[in-house]
């Protein structure tokens, strides 16, 4: 069969038997698309995750007490999550009605890549504009995926989903994970790189490195980038007989909204298939986000937590990999169950956790799974869309992967609040790999993209006629 906006062969590329073809990696495009997994995963790491909030809180956030930074911090975060959780499905409606998913792609980029490399400027006390270009930052680069992950069902077949997803993710663990290496090595022996070090430092001088890091991010994001605009063509503008817009597209994109979410109920284990991921990556969410909190909590060393987040990313660059393959041979959907049955027990393992070991263990077991299980719901989902919808649906896919970090963190809280442990509140999280998995057991796959097949063959004869 024959990809609009790509030349697919469906099937296993044939002549290319080798490992290229197993990862998922065996044309110019797909490792292409994959680079931009490298190229934004740095802003996950060293921005969201490992080294700006401690810049903020410590820095930006010096005039203000310590709770009042992180109370900033969370307010910013949420503000990022309810743009983009605004944004994507309109985005997604404009990105398929104009034929324009790279330039849209290219515009958030250029904003995400300034707003990361202004961070540099950022000085002691600077909280509002701290704030500020956070926000513009992660919603930058949270919007950029919704165009990025729309492009997916145009370059794999139905056969290569699976591998390409997980070959995104696994680039992009690496990706984060060598840059993120590079930035502490830089902060913790500046004077290795030629960095002022010692005592006797200006603040200008001492926050340098961590400024340089930022400054990093922004050049490696823009640098990576660069392959998926050359090596990945842009999907021709395919509308439906009663679609073709009317006046301009920003205004019909917003009326298409409330259509195309129930056009998504009518493709009911698609739609079936995004609760369930609500749900059971909810709890993903809450423990990649409360992790480092929960083993300050118990005394773990900063440097314990430092070291398990690089274990994730560079244990999760083989796994995904694993995933992928393990996929092709029993099926997506088994091996997401197999991911949250990992997830489940890591919950039970965090509620028993006292020690720096303990906490490697369980950052193992999550980069065993973590990557795999999010790519698969990734490729799931795309299998059982039609393509000429790929940017809108996407758009509601990436709503649903921004709420799924607002209920875990609030159940969270809550228990903590009624137990007073946050040991409790670890195993609470089990409740939604048990509500996700319920509900993907009642996902059947080959309905969905029978499915979605069907909506795109309709597309063609009325095309033709």
């Amino acid at each position: 069969m024959e990809r609009t906006g790509g030349t697919i062969a469906d099937g296993q590329a044939p002549g290319k038997p080798g490992m290229l073809n197993r990862l998922g990696l065996h044309r110019r495009e797909l490792r292409s698309w994959a680079m931009y997994d490298w190229a934004a995963s740095s802003v996950q790491t060293t921005i969201m995750v490992a080294v700006f909030p401690i810049y903020f809180i410590r820095v930006a956030g010096a005039n203000v007490p310590s709770e009042v930074a992180n109370q900033h911090l969370a307010t910013a975060n949420a503000i990022s999550v309810a743009i983009v959780a605004l944004l994507s499905p309109v985005l997604g409606a404009i990105a398929d009605y104009s034929g324009r998913k790279k330039r849209l792609l290219g515009i958030f980029l250029g904003t995400g890549v300034l707003s990361t490399a202004a961070m540099f400027f950022i000085g002691s006390g600077d909280l509002r504009l701290a704030e500020v270009l956070y926000v513009l930052s992660m919603s930058s680069v949270a919007a950029t995926y919704v165009f990025y992950e729309s492009l997916l069902p145009h370059i794999a077949s139905e056969t290569e989903m699976d591998r390409v997803s997980t070959a995104g993710y696994a680039i992009g663990y690496t990706g984060g994970g060598v840059l993120l290496a590079l930035n502490l090595a830089w902060i913790q022996k500046p004077e290795w790189f030629g960095l002022p070090s010692g005592d006797g430092l200006t603040p200008d001088e001492a926050t340098l490195p961590v400024r340089l890091a930022f400054l990093s991010v922004a050049v490696w994001w823009l640098l990576f980038s660069i392959p998926l605009f050359r090596g990945v063509r842009e999907p021709p503008r395919l509308l439906e007989s009663d679609e073709t817009p009317r006046g301009s597209v920003v205004r019909h994109a917003f009326v298409r909204l409330g259509e195309t979410f129930h056009e998504l109920r009518g493709y009911r284990h698609a739609f079936l298939m995004l609760v369930a991921f609500l749900f059971y990556n909810d709890g993903i969410s809450t423990i990649q986000k409360m992790a480092a909190a929960y083993a300050t909590e118990l005394n773990i060393p900063q440097d314990a937590v430092i070291t398990a987040i690089l274990i994730v990313q560079f244990l999760g660059v083989p796994f995904s990999f694993l995933f992928g393959m393990i996929a092709g041979r029993i099926g997506a959907k088994r091996a997401i169950f197999a991911g949250l049955l990992v997830y489940t027990g890591i919950s039970i393992l965090g509620y028993h956790m006292s020690t720096a070991t303990h906490f490697y263990i369980l950052a193992a077991l999550v980069g065993m799974v973590q990557g795999g299980t999010q790519a698969l719901s990734r490729s799931l989902f795309a299998n059982m869309i039609p393509r000429h919808k790929s940017g809108e649906f996407f758009g509601f896919f990436s709503v649903f992967n921004k709420f799924a970090g607002i209920f875990g963190p609030l159940l969270f809280a809550s228990v903590i609040g009624t137990t007073g442990s946050s040991r409790q509140a670890i195993l609470s999280v089990i409740a939604f790999f048990a509500l996700g998995g319920i509900l993907l057991a009642f996902v059947n796959v080959r309905v969905g993209e029978q499915a979605a097949r069907e909506a795109e063959r309709r597309l063609i004869t009325t095309a033709k006629g």
